[in-house]
């Protein structure tokens, strides 16, 4: 299915939003610490998110064992700010954080106003059960677990169409994979969709999602609806990440821990060496109130078999496991949350690709990057026809 054409009835009923997009040129929102709703007001359909008040005057408690001051093999930057000239960049105050600005193309490259920031209807379910979705990823289960942390580098894969994504993420997971599905998620993803007016292209952007259903009715993607409560005024949820690792070249990676804050019971997420991004309130969930039963890494991408046969959107690097540094992409130093909020390593981890010959994974342990996986894949090739 091609994308939606911009009609002249859809510009004229978004005409005076067009108007205000216009005129708001800044990325900073005020007063952090409230839920943020959804513009089209999906926040009104859910009113437990307004059941308790949210408002956190103290820093969660990190976990013991996590170093502030943990090497990155390269620095990254939000193409938002520079980071290296930090001091002189125009951040936001603080009060607001960073939200991405919504322009007029966003808009009308959506199917109508109402659509605008909402998942496809059609092909693609963001549940990563379906059939459609191909996993390499490592995890570990059978124990209660408060969080977990990893490092991964960063990658512009080729994503073949606009129904199809490829990410690289942490679930933080706790229920059935049936309707009572909780998840909280983390990391970056390449995509044509996500859904296709949010972004117009397909550079590897830092984002957030979680739902307690199973990925039918609660959550969303970043900031577009009420649940995730963002403190930063650094971090901009949603925008690109530059500059990705290069082909035998030079290797950037981001870090990102997520745990239960045993003094508020809610999950935050942490980003980089020391950067809190925000937090996911406990009473957002059903099972993960509690604790979470699976802690999983690695990547997913969307095979539509499009023209029909298997896909050629790239996980990771685009290239096999066997290629290692520098040439495939990776998780580094895997780490989950244990009941006494302390960082251990997550030893047992299991490895899994759906379709080896398509993606695969392989797995190691040394003193310097701890346990690790080298992970993706080309897709489509001689081998996954």
């Amino acid at each position: 299915m091609s994308q939606p054409t911009p009609t002249r009835s859809l510009h004229n009923l978004g005409e005076s939003q067009l108007k205000l997009l216009k005129r708001s040129r800044s990325l900073c929102l005020r007063n952090p610490h409230a839920i943020l709703p959804h513009f089209y007001g999906t926040a009104r359909t859910n009113p437990t998110l307004f059941d308790e008040k949210n408002t956190l005057t103290d820093p969660p408690e990190r976990p013991a064992g996590f170093d502030t001051n943990e090497t990155v093999l390269e620095r990254f930057e939000q193409l938002w700010w520079n980071a290296e000239t930090e001091e002189t960049e125009e951040l936001c105050p603080e009060g607001t954080i960073p939200i991405r600005r919504t322009t007029e193309e966003d808009v009308l490259r959506a199917s109508s106003i109402r659509r605008f920031g909402t998942k496809l209807s059609r092909p693609i379910r963001r549940d990563s059960s379906s059939s459609t979705h191909e996993h390499a990823v490592g995890y570990i289960t059978g124990q209660q677990f408060y969080g977990g942390k990893a490092s991964l580098n960063v990658w512009a894969p080729r994503v073949a169409n606009l129904y199809e994504f490829s990410l690289s993420q942490m679930w933080v997971i706790s229920g059935s994979f049936g309707n009572d599905l909780n998840t909280i998620e983390a990391g970056w993803q390449a995509s044509k969709q996500v859904s296709p007016e949010l972004y117009g292209d397909s550079r590897p952007r830092f984002f957030t999602y979680w739902t307690t259903d199973a990925y039918q009715a609660t959550g969303c993607y970043n900031l577009l609806c009420s649940g995730f409560v963002q403190t930063n005024n650094k971090v901009a949820i949603g925008a690109a990440i530059s500059p990705t690792s290069g082909y035998g070249g030079k290797q950037f990676d981001i870090s990102i821990l997520v745990w239960k804050d045993p003094k508020h019971g809610h999950w935050w997420l942490e980003f980089g060496p020391g950067l809190l991004v925000g937090y996911w309130p406990v009473f957002l969930f059903s099972h993960l109130r509690s604790h979470a039963s699976m802690v999983q890494f690695g990547g997913e991408i969307v095979n539509t078999r499009a023209s029909g046969f298997h896909t050629s959107t790239e996980m990771g690097s685009g290239h096999f496991s066997g290629e290692g540094f520098g040439k495939a992409s990776y998780f580094r130093n895997l780490q989950v949350v244990d009941w006494d909020n302390s960082l251990i390593p997550a030893s047992n981890i299991r490895l899994m690709a759906d379709h080896p010959s398509c993606y695969d994974i392989r797995g190691g342990s040394n003193a310097g990057w701890g346990n690790y996986f080298y992970y993706g894949g080309p897709g489509r090739n001689v081998r996954c026809p």
